[in-house]
């Protein structure tokens, strides 16, 4: 099979998600070949073709996706431009893959799974923490019993961003409602993903939402930014197999920022710790390690290479790595190991979920 050429949407050559973990993970895997990359502005279109190796460079990302050369669009931009965006790749007829969040809202995600439904195309989202080699092999280990029957999750993530009451710039987005990525919709999403992907769908919940910092600096210039998105979340919560969850998700950690997902069973445990330097930032970016109990004492499990189906992949690409090997399969095979835009739209009801039940008071029921 031929390899499959890339054109990358918000590809800036200096930061941002496409830098730091799509063009090294792609490097990594014989199966891609970075094409094309669009970027708001000329030059920088052309430095990111330079030092990412792409033949062709766009500032009209309608014109990327409609390339003869491309055949896999990659959406890294910010969640309020991915709804165009996304769009132009289903126009053209040409395969995507979406950072998560999907859209900004759930009517804006069912309208793009509508969409991409009719193109008759491959729709994929960037959920790679069900990817991270230890999350494949917790999977595997609950499959066959390693803790019996599961009665109990819990889990605590905390990121440190803005741990000092500042922010650099170009992340002050992330705490307003209108960037649509906030606590809840980046940790949430890739976090509650991560539960249901070991464990089954979450079947009713209740929750709280708080913003217990109100306002931050821009380290650039010092500005004073409100906060409206919230930076707390805390989530209790019944599986479909009946077994609860409880879930602290907390942003602006001064200490020991860091994931760990517990799960508890009629046999035994099982717990995803993060480690690394990406700790700080969610269990979709930090390297996680497997520990279980045996003779009531906890004992790291190591991940067998199976696991790892990119060992030449490290950092933050590790992740992104594992969906980018799954899709190549998929595209090859037909298969749907990757989550695709029916998936996003479901993770974006959960969401929906847990701020009817944060507004109303009520125990919500989530839809199957």
């Amino acid at each position: 099979m031929s390899s499959i050429r890339v054109g990358i949407v918000g590809a800036n050559p200096e930061r941002g998600w496409a830098v730091r973990a799509h063009v090294p993970a792609l490097r990594t895997l014989p199966a891609y070949e970075i094409t094309a990359v669009a970027t708001s502005r000329e030059d920088s279109a052309r430095e990111a073709a330079r030092r990412f190796g792409a033949a062709h460079a766009f500032t009209d990302p309608r014109a990327l996706a409609a390339h003869p050369e491309v055949d896999l669009v990659v959406v890294t931009v910010r969640v309020p431009r991915h709804a165009e965006l996304v769009g132009a790749a289903l126009e053209a007829g040409t395969h995507v893959l979406c950072e998560w969040p999907l859209a900004r809202t759930t009517t804006e995600a069912r309208d793009l799974l509508d969409q991409a439904r009719a193109a008759g195309v491959r729709h994929a989202l960037g959920l790679q923490g069900r990817f991270a080699p230890a999350v494949t092999y917790a999977r595997d280990r609950l499959r066959d019993g390693a803790v019996g029957r599961v009665t109990s999750v819990n889990v605590h993530s905390a990121v440190g961003k803005g741990a000092n009451g500042r922010l650099p710039s170009w992340s002050a987005y992330t705490v307003t409602r209108a960037g649509a990525a906030g606590l809840l919709e980046v940790v949430g999403g890739h976090t509650l993903d991560v539960v249901e992907h070991l464990l089954g769908g979450v079947a009713s919940l209740s929750a709280t939402l708080s913003v217990q910092r109100p306002q931050y600096t821009i380290e650039e210039s010092g500005e004073t930014i409100e906060a409206d998105t919230p930076d707390q979340l805390l989530l209790s919560a019944t599986m479909t197999s009946g077994a609860v969850v409880s879930l602290h998700l907390h942003s602006g950690k001064v200490t020991e920022p860091g994931t760990r997902i517990e799960i508890s069973g009629t046999e035994g445990d099982l717990a995803l710790v993060s480690t690394g330097p990406g700790s700080p930032y969610g269990v979709q970016i930090g390297e996680l390690r497997l520990h279980g109990t045996a003779g009531g004492a906890w004992k790291e499990l190591p991940v067998p290479e199976e696991y790892v189906p990119v060992p030449e992949a490290a950092g933050d690409a590790r992740n992104v790595a594992g969906l980018y090997a799954a899709l190549a399969a998929d595209l090859r095979t037909g298969g749907g190991r990757v989550p695709d835009f029916a998936h996003g739209l479901r993770l974006h009801g959960l969401l929906d979920a847990i701020r009817g039940s944060a507004e109303t008071g009520t125990r919500q029921t989530v839809a199957p």
